[in-house]
């Protein structure tokens, strides 16, 4: 439960009881990723991973529509086969546009959170999170989108410097912290993962560090042997 739900639950009820129900884990067979970096590297890391990967089906979250849009802007631009869904749709292009993430004629689907519950669909290749959930719940419902129907998932979070704070706290439900993959070099420094200095208002920067502490230089794309390549090949387009 929300801890402002909670609160204004304590506050209008008289003694309530709580019933607490663990956080579940998501399945192992999800290979989980984090990529530390700076707000106006998301954009074309997005594109760079899309672009050197093989992956069909493919599920972008964003915690702002603001975000959804400019991203699904960004990503025509560059010619991926994507389409945006969020609570601005009519209900029936909502329907029309899960039809066709679900039958594969879309590759890439943008949104909020609105698709991280409760859709059916069992073929889902990779999940990013553009932006961190707002808690562990959101982050277990988004990424459980894949590794769906005993199949393996590869699922991406991007952390900036003011979601550091936020990511650890899901990394403290999760009770381990999730692996760091370093940038290649093209992008420029990235800052470190020290969540506490910025939770105390350092900002985590330390100077261009690559992907912070908790990846041992790990390289992009790792899942599932998938890595970054050279080419400029638009999966979908």
């Amino acid at each position: 439960m929300p801890v402002k739900i909670r609160d204004l639950a304590r506050k209008i009820l008289n003694d309530p009881a709580e019933i607490n129900i663990a956080l579940s884990k998501p399945p192992a067979r999800i290979v989980q990723k984090a990529f530390v970096i700076y707000d106006n590297q998301k954009i074309p890391l997005v594109k760079a991973l899309l672009s050197s990967t093989e992956f069909k089906s493919i599920l972008i979250f964003c915690s702002k529509k603001h975000n959804v849009k400019q991203l699904t802007m960004e990503l025509k631009r560059s010619r991926f086969n994507v389409k945006e869904i969020h609570s601005d749709l009519e209900q029936q292009d909502r329907e029309q546009v899960l039809l066709d993430f679900k039958s594969r004629r879309l590759q890439i689907l943008v949104a909020t959170d609105i698709l991280s519950r409760g859709i059916d669909i069992d073929n889902i290749d990779l999940v990013i999170n553009y932006d961190v959930p707002n808690d562990g719940e959101d982050y277990i419902h988004r990424i459980g989108r894949t590794a769906r129907a005993e199949t393996d998932g590869v699922a991406y979070t991007f952390i900036s410097e003011k979601e550091q704070n936020k990511f650890a706290t899901i990394e403290d439900l999760l009770g381990k912290p999730v692996d760091k993959a370093a940038l290649p070099e093209k992008f420029g420094p990235t800052p470190a993962y020290n969540p506490r200095k910025s939770k105390q208002g350092g900002g985590g920067s330390g100077g261009g560090r690559r992907g912070g502490s908790g990846g041992g230089g790990r390289s992009a794309g790792t899942g599932g042997g998938r890595r970054f390549s050279n080419d400029n090949r638009r999966n979908g387009a």
